[in-house]
């Protein structure tokens, strides 16, 4: 067949059941259209075939023939533009910041770029129309937006793109505040950038893993000699060919890498068998190949079951993980001397992260006998040491060569494909790429934890709150993951961000036969506060208080003690996020923002505000040592290179760090380039976690900078005849009296070692749990203001409006703050409303994209924005982190909203429609 790819002529044989993605990607080598789904649900692969936007990984290449196709890749030359030149779209999305982890960006820009040939003016109604099929993760739909119309109007117009609005306070310095495209942006939009599916090793085999599919049995038989004996077949692996430790796990080793004859199966998709094939066809043709039996036990579903003594046994340590506690006071006497006290029961569903990027990685042995493990991962020095471990290596014979990330959101610290694709590479001697499907992602990485949480609340008639008691139950999975972590804080945060006197907490981890839990954006926090802010509303509607004065009484500030005994001396900027909130809250709905009203436009609809707050730590805490090392380097031609393994998956951490470096060393951003995630050249960073990379690495790349200024300070001082401190570092040069110098002039002045500057900085202790003092070094905290139009013939909620405020400390990059911001909330309103990875006696009914909803660009709100900076003494210009916080309340903002509109109370998410529609229907009967 004949077609024209890019504006080249293509011939080429088709193949039985191929797609067109796969044509464009394997043979064609063109992988910026990215397979997020292989559904046609997300949108990523899409094309232009003929004019008309396509999803290639759908669409069979046979109907290639004839037609004309535009990829990424080719879009700038089919707009006539030069090599090197970016399209309209393209430059729009750089400059605006609507390029998070790039994943999505391809399809988002190629289906925007179909709209506008068609419709070259196009309004927001019509953008969102075109793209509701394209999904972000990321979720910075309004900056997407606003990109395309940016975009269009210069197309029209023939003028430059318009600058993009960003909502910061404070005055930026040289560089820390400036706005500041992403180093990666560029890349990202032409489909230059690399994600570890990109990459192709000679002799490369594929990998599959044989899945249990069962939730709970004993493994009685397995046979792999059929699979052995298939052609194309290079290795079968069962746990007898492990060479080293049998189990992984980031804070407990009980995961197992393949579960041998005779041991327990503990969630479906545990692994009982390894292939290897010349194709991925050979090689799931091979998993059907073998042949497995169980004996069936029973399916432990729930954590509260979990926790009966009369159930089975999950882990030879029991069921329950970890029983997790808080006091402070006396709750009894709290109560006692309370006016008012309420009490209800909480239940928050297993969410999925639904990253656009599928897991994959690839192992690749080398001369030295040692092995590369390619892959995107948020720990690589964890994912070094437990490979290393399972192969019975020391962990220097591993390197992890981290990849470009399509959105992580705590779901890839884990092992997932690392220890199997490495297995497979030793025992063959080949590059093994090991690429989970969507299905398969679905099944193995780990959830949020489902929670039951059930809040006892007391108050004086003024608002005062005397004590919180607070039970949990988290549902942990078949393994510890970070289970134990993210309990824990929602465990500490479950009494919300209020200087409360008397608090009791106790928090069950069990261990169920359900996929495991560990870390997700929010990491127990976000249960725990949508529990305590619904309690709150009800005990506003209790005192006939409003529910922000009820806030504000108990809100923390400095010099309130948190549930764990820590007091607070600076930075806690909820007060302002409150005052800012209801400030423009009210501007906007008038003196009674609670009360239902009807919507002009639709007599069945009622409109309300909800309003919640929230805090997170920053940070590992809890005692952990918490530490990151980076290095900087200047070269020759004057420029810097900063190094650390800290992950990027799209949240910024490049960007916040060139800012630091450039800012500690005076000169412009674009003179600093960073290299992350890769064992053998970067110091080790931490994981990218508790919304920590800004303050610790951040703090770690800031003060690199300043040894490397300090030596070059000393070398040119000595080569002067000057003191150090005599010599400026400004606007890209360095200032020797009234003389400049230029840094590529420094370089030749420094010896080799001095050039490059290493600093590992050691966040300030921390206490653990029960212990008192400081649990965390830093918080942050938030206020948030939701309207929601309720539909009261059958239930709908929609969000139209959101007002959010956040206390970030610092605004270090208020461009990649918007998009964690924008990306937040979107990521809130998907968890109030529709998501729901639903598992049923242990098997997951949400096995596939299409079954587990993410809002897409047509569910976004309006978002008003405060940023609130409240400086912290020892974060990088006082930034502490944002990444987490914000999703944080705008779910129990969602469900009090709700119950202002009409009546129904949400105790459970997601908000369910049919659950609004009966509450709406009992009140008009009881009216």
């Amino acid at each position: 067949m004949k077609f024209k790819v890019n504006g080249k002529q293509v011939s080429i044989d088709p193949r039985p059941g191929e797609m067109l993605s796969d044509l464009l990607r394997e043979r064609l080598e063109l992988t910026g259209t990215k397979i997020g789904c292989n559904e046609a649900e997300c949108g990523a692969c899409t094309v232009i075939v003929d004019g008309e936007p396509i999803l290639s990984c759908t669409y069979p290449s046979s109907r290639a023939d004839g037609t004309n196709i535009i990829t990424i890749e080719g879009l700038a030359a089919e707009a006539g533009g030069g090599e090197g030149d970016l399209h309209p779209l393209q430059k729009a999305f750089v400059e605006y910041g609507a390029v998070q982890c790039g994943f999505c960006i391809p399809g988002q820009i190629m289906t925007a770029a179909a709209l506008i040939e068609k419709n070259p003016t196009p309004d927001s109604d019509d953008i969102r129309y075109a793209l509701k099929d394209t999904l972000c993760r990321c979720a910075g739909y309004p900056t997407i937006e606003n990109a395309v119309l940016a975009a269009a109007e210069a197309m029209v117009t023939g003028e430059d793109i318009k600058p993009p609005e960003v909502s910061t306070s404070g005055k930026p310095l040289a560089n820390v505040g400036t706005l500041k495209s992403r180093p990666d942006g560029v890349a990202k939009v032409t489909g230059d950038a690399v994600y570890t599916d990109d990459l192709s090793f000679d002799g490369m085999l594929h990998a599959r893993a044989k899945r249990s599919g069962i939730a709970h049995g004993i493994l009685r038989r397995l046979d792999v000699s059929k699979a052995r004996e298939l052609p194309g077949v290079a290795a079968v692996l069962t746990a007898d060919d492990i060479p080293g430790r049998r189990n992984h796990g980031l804070v407990t080793v009980d995961w197992p890498s393949l579960i041998g004859v005779g041991e327990r199966v503990r969630y479906v998709a545990d692994a009982v068998a390894l292939v290897a094939a010349e194709t991925r066809e050979i090689a799931t043709e091979a998993l059907d190949l073998i042949e497995a039996e169980y004996d069936l036990e029973q399916v432990i579903s729930d954590p509260v079951t979990a926790r009966s003594p009369d159930v089975p046994q999950i882990h030879e340590t029991g069921n329950l993980l970890k029983h997790i506690k808080v006091r402070k006071g006396d709750v009894d006497k709290g109560f006692r001397e309370a006016d008012v006290v309420m009490e209800h029961t909480f239940h928050t569903p297993t969410t999925e992260h639904t990253f656009i990027e599928p897991e994959c990685s690839i192992a690749v042995p080398t001369d030295d006998h040692r092995l590369e493990i390619y892959v995107g991962s948020q720990i690589p020095y964890a994912d070094r040491d437990q490979v290393a471990a399972t192969l019975g290596w020391e962990p220097e014979r591993i390197r992890v060569v981290g990849q470009l990330m399509g959105g992580g959101f705590g779901g890839k610290e884990d092992i997932a494909g690392q220890i199997h694709a490495a297995l497979l590479a030793n025992a063959t001697g080949r590059p093994v790429k090991f690429l989970f499907d969507r299905h398969e992602s679905f099944l193995v990485h780990p959830k949020r934890h489902a929670t039951q949480i059930t809040v006892k609340v007391g108050s004086d008639r003024d608002g005062r709150i005397k004590a919180v008691q607070t039970e949990l139950y988290g549902d942990t999975g078949a393994y510890a993951s970070l289970g134990e972590k993210v309990m824990a804080r929602a465990t500490t945060h479950s009494s919300g961000p209020y200087g409360i006197d008397h608090v009791k907490a106790d928090c069950y981890a069990m261990y169920t036969n359900n996929p495991p839990a560990g870390a997700f954006r929010g990491f127990g926090a976000l249960q725990g506060q949508f529990a305590i802010e619904n309690m709150m509303d009800c005990l506003a509607e209790r005192l006939e208080i409003d529910p922000v004065e009820l806030r504000r009484i108990n809100a923390l500030r400095v010099g309130s003690t948190t549930n764990t005994g820590q007091t607070l001396r600076e930075s806690v900027g909820l007060l302002e996020c409150i005052e800012k909130v209801d400030k423009e809250l009210r501007r906007i709905a008038g003196d009674n923002p609670f009360e239902s009203v009807a919507d002009p436009e639709d007599p069945n609809v009622r409109r309300a505000w909800g309003f919640a707050v929230a805090y997170k730590n920053t940070g590992l805490g809890g005692g952990a040592p918490d530490k990151a090392g980076a290095e900087i380097e200047l070269r020759s031609d004057g420029s810097f290179q900063v190094r650390t393994s800290s992950a990027e998956l799209g949240q910024g951490l490049v960007t916040v760090l060139r800012l630091l470096a450039a800012e500690e060393l005076g000169v412009d951003a674009e003179l600093v380039d960073v290299l992350v995630m890769d064992t053998d050249l970067t110091p080790d960073g931490g994981p990218t976690t508790a919304s920590r990379q800004s303050y610790v690495t951040g703090n770690a790349a800031w003060h690199a900078a300043g040894k490397l200024k300090a030596a070059a300070a000393a070398a040119i001082g000595a080569d002067e005849g000057v003191s150090p401190e005599s010599i400026d570092f400004a606007e890209g040069h360095v200032l020797v009296g009234g003389n400049r110098k230029t840094w590529n002039e420094v370089f030749t002045l420094m010896d080799e070692d001095s050039r490059t500057a290493f600093f590992e900085y050691r966040a300030p202790d921390t206490r653990p749990l029960g212990e008192g003092g400081d649990m965390h070094f830093a918080f942050s905290f938030a206020a948030q203001a939701v309207e929601v139009a309720v539909n009261t013939r059958t239930g709908e909620v929609r969000v139209p409006r959101v007002i959010v405020a956040n206390d970030v400390g610092r605004a270090l990059n208020p461009l990649g703050l918007q998009g964690q911001i924008e990306g937040g909330v979107m990521m809130g309103l998907g968890h109030a409303l529709t998501e729901d990875f639903i598992v049923e006696k242990g098997i997951p009914f949400t096995d596939y994209m299409a079954r587990y909803r993410i809002p897409n660009i047509t569910q976004t709100p309006e978002i008003t924005s405060i940023v609130v900076e409240d400086p912290t003494a020892d974060g990088p210009f006082g930034g502490k982190g944002v990444g987490e916080i914000v999703s944080i309340p705008t779910i129990p903002a969602i469900a009090n909203a709700v119950f202002h509109a009409v009546g129904a109370r949400i105790d459970r998410l997601p908000v369910d429609q049919e659950h609004v529609h009966k509450e709406i229907s009992t009140s008009v009967k009881q009216e």
